[in-house]
This record gives C-alpha cells, structure tokens and sequence, in this order.
C-alpha cells in the first residue's frame, strides 16, 4: 500500500513514516517545506503525483494558546488545510485518516468522551480541528482519530519539558485537576497503520491505557528517570492560560477492540519504553 503522510517532522508523522516503511508499505512524507496545506494548489499537485492508496493526515497547528491570537492561521491549517486534503481525497478515491483532538468536547465532567459524542469545543483550536473534521466526514472512505497528551522522540512535549526543569530544579509544582491518558506516537503509529490497513472506517478515539492527572505523570517521570524531584499538586487556576484547557480529556476508547483492533499498552508501560528511548534509563 502507498500512504502520503502530512506533517512528517512532528512527532507522531515522524513514527508513522517508521512504522508503515518498516511493514513494507511505501511511505510518503511531507511537511510545510515540500507541501504548505494551505495552498490549495499545491497540496493537489503533490498528492495527485503520488497517487496514495491512503493519506494520514497529521499536520495541525498545535499551539493552543498562540491560536487564540492567531485564530485566521490556526483556521487556515487546521480547517482550510484539512479541506484541501479531503478535495483530493474525493477526486482520486483514497481513504483518509485525520488525526483530531479530545479538545473537540468541552472539556466538562468525568465521564470519558465517546466517539460519536455532541463537539463543543473550548477554545480556538478546538474549534478549528472540529471544523476539519466536518470536512472530513464528507468522505466515504476516511478515519477520525482523537488523540489526547502526546508525547514522541521528534519534537517537543511535557515529558521533555519535565527533565529538563528537574536538571535545575529540585521542586515543581504540577496541576492535578486534568485528567487523561499519556500516550506514546511509537504506539499510536503502530495502532494507526493497523487501522489504515482496513477499511474500518468512523471515529475512532486512541490513547495509551490507564488515566492520570499531569501532576501524577510528572511524578512517575521523575520517579523513572531516577531523578529527585519534588512535585507539589496544584489546581488549575492557579496556573490561567491563554486557552481554555479540559479537565476532563478521559476517552473511551471501547471501539477499538469492537473493532478488532489491539488496544495500546499502559502509559507507564509506555514512559519506561520512552525513556529508554531517548536515553534517559
């Protein structure tokens, strides 16, 4: 099978392009350099060229708070881009996995967000991947993948973030009242490829296993890296973003294995692995 894969120099791109190549599947990736989403054109000319059988499609604009001063870019991306995509999607018939996000929903409650929930999304970002994927589902063949706390060996993320203040500091202090499920792009990539070698198609929600706030993931990296670290919880409004955060970033995740596919292994299980990854243990 011939995949294109969108935003290839981030994290999860960049283990989707491993993973499918590594099961001999020939993996096309591409980022801003060789194909802005953006231009309509462009986005035709390269796609159409490589005449994939699916595009996986992982480049967003991810900065949460900067979108809320820059809501015109972050639509462009996340759903002008994504629209472009779907375009040449229809026109050569080829399936589409869009990689979207649990801040789709409000954020509210406790009880993990299922796929086919009502979208309320709480700020910029949101708003705008929510836009991407109605673009999407006029597709016949396409998969909506939700991810939530992303972490991966390219790019930046909170585990990183965490070493390198526990490097100069011997306490932080980390908030407790977000709750979700950590969860490795190794794994995801891994989950995705099996996904798109179907034709399973719907929404689909995909996250490691297990739940924690990001004060007690914070404490078991440091707990796993061996380093002391003094982590205090903290509520949420004594840390005011720009963006609106969920509290509540619980996904079930149940259809997956409806489906037939195999569910991800735990986040802790996973840290261990990422950390031995970028050699950290």
């Amino acid at each position: 099978m011939k995949v294109f894969v969108t935003g290839v120099k981030g994290q999860l791109g960049y283990d989707m392009v491993n993973e499918l190549t590594k099961r001999g599947h020939i993996a096309i990736g591409a980022d801003i350099d060789e194909m802005d989403i953006t231009d309509g054109d462009a986005v035709r000319r390269v796609i159409t060229q490589a005449r994939p059988d699916a595009v996986v499609h992982c480049a967003a604009y991810t900065a949460v708070d900067a979108a809320e001063d820059n809501e015109e870019l972050c639509r462009r991306v996340n759903a002008l881009g994504t629209e472009n995509i779907v375009k040449v999607c229809q026109e050569l018939d080829c399936k589409l996995m869009y990689i979207s996000t649990d801040y789709v929903f409000n954020g509210q409650g406790t009880r993990p967000w299922e796929p086919d929930d009502e979208r309320e999304p709480l700020n910029v970002y949101g708003q705008t991947k929510y836009e991407g994927e109605l673009a999407v589902e006029r597709l016949k063949k396409f998969f909506i993948v939700r991810i939530a706390w992303v972490f991966g060996v390219n790019g930046k993320n909170f585990i990183k973030t965490m070493l390198n203040l526990g490097k100069t500091r011997d306490s932080l202090t980390v908030v407790d009242d977000q709750i979700g499920s950590p969860t490795y792009t190794y794994d995801l990539a891994r989950l995705l490829t099996d996904m798109v070698e179907t034709d399973k198609y719907g929404r689909y929600h995909a996250t490691n296993e297990g739940l924690c706030s990001w004060y007690e993931f914070a404490c078991q990296i440091f707990k796993e890296a061996g380093m002391e670290v003094r982590v205090s919880p903290v509520s949420s409004d004594k840390y005011p973003s720009r963006a609106k955060r969920p509290m509540n970033s619980r996904m079930d995740r149940s259809k997956l294995k409806e489906m037939g596919f195999e569910p991800m292994p735990s986040w802790q299980d996973a840290l261990r692995r990422y950390l031995r990854a970028i050699g950290q243990i």
